[in-house]
């Protein structure tokens, strides 16, 4: 059984209320490839950017629980294994057989997963069997107008769906799947990419729609204006405050988030042991296709 929001609250670091927490996180760097096309989203493997969809090196499953337990020995604060991409975690069966390897061999590990929801609908009994304890989705919009600004297109099996229509697919998609999962006793999380202009006045009905789906926990992450939105501005620090407030009506809002990286490992905000266990790192740009 998946372990208690109340008991997340204090023993993984994304779901930390009030002061920032002490636990530790590794980031395994499995999914290679998104099944999304998020027009702020520029996935890259280097070793130098700080931010979400990046990641020195892919690793496959079965390399997981070699890196966690050296991991272990350079930081016995880790109490969570998560998978954040550097692409989807569905897109690919690599997450979920990655976490079947953890439930066996570190069973005091908190499985931690991220998604875009777009396959979570018919992942959920699989994602329930796995024994994943904390789920996040990122609903950047619950209007298919505004997610079209957003998201160029999906492809879901094996069809390519663009603007509202595909907009519309992946919102059904990302509140069903939080229904199952969450009614399973299973922890949800929600990150939504706060992008000014487009999304910043739907905040309050994102963390509505959201929390009456199940979800417990919600996360604003500024925008990096990158890709198809580098002409967008980062919202302000009032701006974002301010989303916050909105969202605070329905949901309980995380307020410590590092924007981390798909390969972190350590404490976030502290020294990150990445460099030191995943050997392959590079630094020069290598941009994933969306494919």
């Amino acid at each position: 059984m998946a372990i208690s929001y109340e008991e997340l609250t204090t023993k993984h670091p994304c779901y930390a209320l009030g002061k920032k927490g002490q636990t530790g996180r590794i980031h395994l760097p499995i999914s290679p490839t998104c099944n999304i096309e998020c027009k702020f989203c520029d996935r890259k493997i280097n070793d130098y950017e700080k931010r979400p969809g990046v990641a020195s090196t892919v690793i496959k499953p079965e390399e997981a629980i070699g890196v966690i337990a050296r991991s272990l020995e350079l930081c016995p604060d880790i109490t969570v294994a998560g998978i954040a991409g550097p692409g989807d975690t569905l897109a690919t069966d690599y997450a979920l057989e990655t976490f079947r390897l953890i439930k066996s061999e570190f069973p005091q590990i908190i499985k931690c997963m991220s998604t875009n929801g777009l396959l979570l609908p018919e992942k959920a009994k699989e994602i329930i069997e796995t024994g994943i304890d904390s789920l996040t989705v990122t609903v950047n919009a619950v209007d298919p107008e505004i997610e079209a600004k957003l998201n160029g297109g999906i492809l879901y099996h094996g069809v390519h769906y663009t603007g509202v229509e595909a907009a519309e697919i992946l919102i059904k998609n990302q509140l069903e799947g939080i229904r199952l999962v969450s009614a399973a006793g299973i922890t949800v999380k929600v990150n939504t990419v706060l992008v000014p202009g487009i999304n910043d006045s739907h905040i309050e009905k994102i963390a509505k729609t959201v929390s009456e789906a199940g979800a417990s926990i919600y996360n604003i992450i500024p925008l990096i204006p990158q890709h198809e939105l580098s002409d967008c501005r980062a919202p302000s620090c009032v701006e974002i405050d301010g989303a916050r407030q909105k969202a605070e009506k329905y949901i309980d809002v995380f307020r410590h988030c590092q924007r981390c990286r798909a390969d972190a490992i350590g404490v976030p905000g502290e020294k990150d042991y990445g460099d030191q266990i995943y050997l392959k790192r590079i630094a020069h740009k290598d941009t994933f296709s969306h494919g």
